[in-house]
């Protein structure tokens, strides 16, 4: 069977097939540039909780699973790195379905920015409705980070999986910012 019948036959078009081969170069290039992106997002992060967290968090009504503050930056750290080596499996793919799978990425890494101003930042402005805020925003970001696992699994599988570490710690955090928002 000639490759195009073959392509057709098979649901993947030369166009996919063409975009997934990337230059070592451009696939060393694009996981620096996911890396930069999470890396931006942790840095703007941590700007807006800087101040907060030896703020008034220090002496907020705290869950009594919540761990300790040293916990949270490795555990981003991670979680970050996870991120950005997922999503670069993804786009270094290419296919029909790469698009689709990067803007879910693209709309979690955007809520997931929104998260932290918000539930450090503006709790000495409005106090308990910001944490109710934040919380309304970290369950959309839940939601968003399972709908990009989701594109991401047949994409690479590989890539799923690793963002469903991300899942867990976003599902934890959420039961964090729910405790803080009804106890302080």
């Amino acid at each position: 069977m000639p490759s195009d019948q073959q392509s057709l036959a098979t649901g993947s078009g030369s166009q996919e097939r063409a975009a997934g081969h990337r230059t070592p170069g451009a696939q060393v290039l694009g996981l620096l540039v996911f890396l930069a992106a999470s890396a931006l997002v942790a840095g703007l992060g941590g700007l807006a909780s800087a101040s907060n967290v030896d703020g008034w968090y220090t002496t907020a009504d705290k869950a009594p699973w919540s761990p300790p503050n040293w916990v949270f930056g490795p555990a981003w750290t991670i979680l970050y790195s996870a991120m950005a080596v997922a999503a670069w499996l993804v786009w270094r793919r290419g296919t029909a379905r790469t698009r689709p799978a990067l803007t879910a990425y693209a709309v979690q890494l955007v809520l997931n920015l929104l998260w932290t101003p918000a539930f450090f930042g503006l709790y000495p402005a409005l106090g308990t409705p910001a944490l109710w805020i934040a919380f309304v925003i970290i369950v959309a970001l839940a939601v968003a980070v399972a709908v990009t696992a989701l594109y991401f699994w047949p994409i690479s599988r590989a890539a799923g999986l690793l963002m469903l570490p991300y899942l867990a710690w976003v599902v934890f955090a959420s039961s964090l910012n729910l405790w803080a928002a009804l106890h302080n």
